[in-house]
């Protein structure tokens, strides 16, 4: 009796949603199995990276990349296996580095493949620590954020992919770490196991005199992740000269247009830039890709003497991706979100 042939499964956008995702904004397909051409390999999916920065990308607005179009793959970074290959470079059994989107199988032409070794760290970490998220946090505070010993850091998200390594990072270099993050468990996870010095709950009801007395000399800088009533409360404790990288916005991402009516507090904001002498400063990782083997390196060797930690969240199975994402916006993640597809 023939054996059946594997299928793909693949979470392609729906429809372009307005707010929140829904589950209906993503919609599962099935199809044959794609067959490698000359200089191609087949990868099968084994971890996918679920990121704020998606939300921007099932919009059709003009940004920094190309939105997802509606019927295509959702877009992410993936750790795959090559189970067949016609490119001289990557043989069956190969682990990599891929951008294989929301899928079970994905053809690649190899060109931006990366070997991972499976021997030297998990693999799931070429998606968080050791990956994009860590290089965003390592990039942004060390070439814009520059931070000098003694000198206050604020993170927002602070338990999370990005801001997590953020804080440990500006401890290495010898600054004092004060992270932000929701709720008691992730506040006692910033504080008592990645070690910041202090760490503040933006749930409380006075949140905003909690930070100011969490940094009574004031931000040198702050690692912007959240926006909205987070920055509300950073932005008059930036110090002359503080540095600002703008790295995302989460609490907006959803927010519709005019969404909050009120006075505009640009021209206020813009005034205190200029008698502070605040750097304020949007990036993108890949602006510093040529930076990122020294990423690696230094981040491995913290890993591995134990002044760099990190927490997974782990869910189990493709289908349950748009449901883990849309809880990733909300903050009900806990840790670096990945999605288990294949062991």
């Amino acid at each position: 009796m023939p054996m059946t042939q594997p299928l793909n499964d693949k979470l392609v956008l729906a429809s372009r949603p307005t707010g929140l995702p829904r589950p209906d904004d993503f919609r599962l397909e099935r199809e044959a199995l794609p067959v490698p051409g000359d200089g191609q390999v087949l990868l099968q999916v084994l971890y996918l990276s679920l990121d704020p920065y998606m939300r921007g990308r099932m919009d059709d607005a003009k940004s920094y990349a190309r939105p997802v179009d509606i019927g295509a793959v959702m877009e992410g970074g993936t750790v795959a296996r090559v189970v067949a290959s016609r490119h001289d470079g990557y043989a069956p059994g190969d682990i990599v580095l891929s951008h294989s989107g929301w899928q079970r199988y994905a053809l690649d032409d190899g060109a931006a493949l990366r070997k991972l070794d499976p021997s030297a760290a998990p693999i799931s970490t070429a998606l968080g620590v050791l990956g994009m998220p860590g290089f965003t946090a390592w990039s942004g505070l060390l070439q814009i954020g520059r931070p000098q010993p003694g000198e206050t850091v604020v993170v927002a998200a602070a338990s999370g992919a990005v801001g997590s390594v953020v804080g440990q990072i500006a401890r290495i270099h010898g600054a004092r770490a004060v992270g932000i993050a929701g709720g008691a468990d992730k506040c006692a996870f910033v504080r008592d196991v990645l070690g910041f010095d202090a760490v503040v709950d933006h749930r409380a009801p006075d949140f905003a005199a909690q930070l100011a007395a969490a940094c009574p000399d004031g931000v040198d800088v702050y690692f912007e992740n959240v926006g909205g009533r987070v920055w509300d409360a950073v932005f008059p404790l930036l110090n002359d000269f503080a540095r600002v990288p703008v790295c995302g916005l989460i609490a907006q991402y959803n927010a519709l247009p005019q969404a909050e009516p009120g006075p505009d507090r640009l021209a206020l904001a813009m005034r205190d830039i200029l008698k502070k002498s605040l750097l304020v400063r949007g990036f993108i990782q890949r602006e510093f890709a040529h930076l990122r083997p020294a990423f690696l390196e230094q981040a491995q060797g913290w890993i591995a003497d134990g002044r760099l930690r990190y927490r997974e969240d782990v869910v189990d199975g493709l289908e349950n991706a748009p449901a883990a994402f849309i809880d990733l916006l909300q903050g009900r993640n806990f840790g670096k979100l990945v999605v288990k597809v294949a062991d």
